[in-house]
């Protein structure tokens, strides 16, 4: 345990899981959509749904879906920002098997018409983890560099990614790899120690058999 642990993040409260957790999520959701969000539909589970509404979990949600940061003392206004910025927001409930308390479901379209489905938790003290993306299971907390790729499942293609990676010595921190069948859709979880240049993210795109690369940039995040 550390003092952040104890303290917990800089925050608009009033509940470091219920509202700094809660806009962290959306945060992060919206990196990794990659576009402002144009509408959300939020299932919220357990926790969440029991008491989140005092604690202001819908709008911390909607908050982090915006770009804002824990501390923004915006947070509390979020459902006007959203009316203003033409962010349509549904909110639902859920029960999510085998889930942490404090969970919560959400399927995004962008402004482009791009699509995301993310469930999360908070796990207190402002942290979090990404459990699934778009139906397959994920694992990450989102504290390095993160890229998400989606491939075919065929012999040879982690050793392609990770040979784009080594050739920026980008050190690789964790790995995760999740498939839906064997000879099916497949997915590479990788945190890094560092970014990862755009250029390699294209050079990922253009590898056969890959279908999709998102990537969670935290350099936004740090400045």
């Amino acid at each position: 345990m550390n003092l952040f642990d104890i303290i917990g993040p800089v925050m608009v409260g009033p509940s470091s899981s219920h509202t700094a957790g809660a806009a962290r999520i959306g945060y992060v959701a919206g990196l990794l959509l990659d576009e402002p969000v144009k509408k959300a539909e939020i299932y919220l589970h357990g926790s969440f749904l029991a008491t989140g509404k005092g604690h202001g979990t819908d709008r911390a949600l909607v908050a982090g879906l915006l770009g804002m940061q824990t501390d923004d003392e915006r947070i509390p206004v979020s459902f006007q920002v959203a009316r203003e910025k033409g962010m349509e927001v549904e909110f639902h409930s859920i029960e999510l098997l085998d889930a942490h308390p404090n969970s919560v479901r959400m399927k995004l379209v962008g402004s482009s018409g791009k699509k995301l489905t993310i469930t999360a938790a908070s796990l207190g003290g402002g942290r979090i983890k990404v459990c699934e993306l778009d139906g397959l299971e994920a694992n990450f907390c989102a504290e390095y560099p993160t890229l998400i790729v989606s491939n075919k499942d065929k012999p040879g293609i982690v050793n392609e990614v990770t040979a784009v990676l080594a050739c920026e010595n980008v050190n690789i921190a964790t790995m995760q790899l999740y498939r839906d069948k064997r000879g099916s859709h497949a997915v590479m979880i990788l945190e890094c120690d560092g970014e990862i240049p755009g250029t390699s993210l294209q050079r990922l795109r253009e590898l056969p058999d890959i279908l999709d690369v998102t990537y969670l940039s935290l350099q936004e995040a740090k400045e």
